[in-house]
């Protein structure tokens, strides 16, 4: 991307929605403007897991504001990622539909960890470059993130359900602040985050940063009591503490520098904050400037590069880890770019491209359990791996892709209204006919291309004769087409 290119990141947090609208500027994201709304989705999540039409309009709603601040944006320069709420939500898709319509852009739900990455990326951008080993640690409305990385490289990730909603919904459901609900809060706190003590013990790290929501209000706070700016102790949360206990009740907080809209969620904050203080043994904590959103930006950038997207590098290490026959794999990637690139222009072909070869490449990757329906095998990894770089979304639809590159297309059925998607399926599917017999397959002079019937592979002369095993499949494929809303014709130039 060229300097002075407008990017905008936006952020679907379970206590609040974020947009980040930045120039890029040598490298560097320099912000430009950023609206931040309390939507409390998480506290809209019902016993069932369901959202509340009323949490899902409070998005809408917000989610319309923003889009007035997007318009003119376009889909590379812009991605909205969403957090634990909607990874949560049985009806997130009810969500999903209209919020897309509404912002008009894709949202992708992150995994936990993903989520973890994107926090440690952003905070280590707006750092000082520095050797230091650091934590960092984001307590959000519904989970709680901890990274330790060095520079701008995260090592170790970790994603938890506790967050500030649904600890302050759960031991502070009347507003009231008691000492026996703080008590009660901590331990539930440390009994979750307690797995954390081995992996993130205090001599894995040199500095401590927290980053968005609950430290920054915490922080704020602190700051306009008279607290040193920058960095929060064990002795301010006491403090801190001891006010909220003397207020009694959210409504009764009379705390310089918090929020308005921090106040309902305090209560949970604070004690994820402190069982975090006394589990790692922390002295100091550093609140920082970068967040989530900032991560995304950056990441955002990376994207456009297949050599510096971390998917690509994810992709390369699932293919190691699973064995997978490279040679093979980059036979049938091969083919099925070349089908792919004969689709109708569309700016959107270059992202479509990378991501079958991603599929091509991951086609085998269920052999490694069994050599029987590994196509399933495939899928279930793929639905269920830590995949750095990934949405929720995009992996299901790289296992879909996998899991149908062979066997019956009924299984597919669901996907048939989605063009795209069923071009991919069919590339893919040829290619591995194609390359069946594990060499290089001849794919000169080869066309996919539309016809008013449906779609045709188009093969030069002599090619039936030549690769009549390969055209044997061929024809056998082309009836298995016959039964969807995408028939298929073979017919010779």
């Amino acid at each position: 991307m060229q300097d002075g290119t407008r990017l905008a990141a936006v952020d679907l947090g379970s206590n609040s929605f974020r947009l980040e609208i930045g120039l890029l500027d040598h490298g560097l994201v320099r912000r430009t403007d950023y609206l931040k709304e309390t939507v409390r989705q998480g506290g809209g999540l019902d016993s069932q897991r369901n959202l509340s039409q009323d949490a899902m309009q409070r998005g809408w709603d917000c989610l319309a504001r923003f889009a007035e601040r997007l318009a003119g944006f376009k889909k590379p320069q812009v991605r909205v990622v969403a957090t634990q709420t909607l990874r949560e939500a049985r009806n997130r898709d009810e969500f999903l539909v209209k919020a897309r319509q509404i912002l008009g852009f894709p949202i992708d739900v992150i995994p936990g960890r993903e989520e973890a990455r994107l926090i440690y990326l952003g905070v280590a951008h707006l750092l000082p470059h520095s050797q230091e080993r650091r934590l960092v640690i984001d307590i959000g409305g519904r989970s709680t993130e901890m990274i330790l990385g060095q520079h701008l490289q995260a090592q170790t990730l970790e994603s938890w359900r506790v967050g500030s909603v649904t600890w302050s919904m759960k031991y502070f459901p009347d507003g009231h602040l008691t000492a026996q609900a703080f008590e009660m809060a901590e331990v539930a706190a440390k009994a979750v985050l307690e797995e954390a003590l081995p992996a993130f013990a205090s001599d894995q790290w040199d500095t401590a940063y927290g980053s968005s929501g609950t430290v920054n209000a915490v922080a704020d706070a602190l700051q306009a009591a008279g607290w040193p700016g920058g960095v929060i102790s064990q002795e301010s949360l006491d403090w801190l503490l001891e006010m909220l206990l003397q207020a009694q009740h959210i409504d009764r907080i009379r705390i310089d520098g918090l929020k308005e809209d921090r106040r309902a969620v305090i209560g949970g904050g604070v004690s994820v904050l402190r069982a975090i203080f006394s589990l790692l043994d922390i002295k100091e904590l550093k609140p920082a400037e970068g967040a989530l959103r900032h991560g995304v930006l950056y990441d955002l950038l990376d994207r456009q590069d297949e050599n510096t997207d971390l998917r690509t590098r994810t992709v390369e290490r699932l293919m190691s880890k699973f064995n997978v026959d490279v040679a093979q794999a980059r036979r049938v990637s091969r083919a099925a770019q070349f089908l792919l690139r004969q689709a109708p222009p569309d700016s959107d072909l270059p992202r479509l491209t990378r991501k079958l070869e991603w599929a091509a490449q991951l086609h085998e990757i269920g052999s490694h359990i069994s050599h029987q329906e590994y196509h399933k095998h495939g899928a279930y990894i793929l639905d269920h791996a830590d995949a750095p770089g990934f949405s929720l979304e995009e992996l299901h639809r790289l296992s879909q892709l996998v899991l149908g590159h062979r066997g019956k297309l009924r299984k597919m059925e669901a996907w048939f209204s989605d063009a795209t998607f069923m071009r991919q399926l069919l590339a893919l599917r040829l290619a591995v006919i194609l390359a069946h017999a594990h060499r290089d397959p001849k794919l000169e002079g080869l066309r996919l291309q539309e016809a008013p019937s449906g779609l045709q592979l188009v093969l030069p002369p002599g090619w039936a004769r030549a690769f009549p095993q390969s055209m044997h499949l061929l024809s056998e494929e082309a009836l298995a087409w016959q039964k969807t809303p995408w028939p298929l014709q073979m017919i010779e130039a």
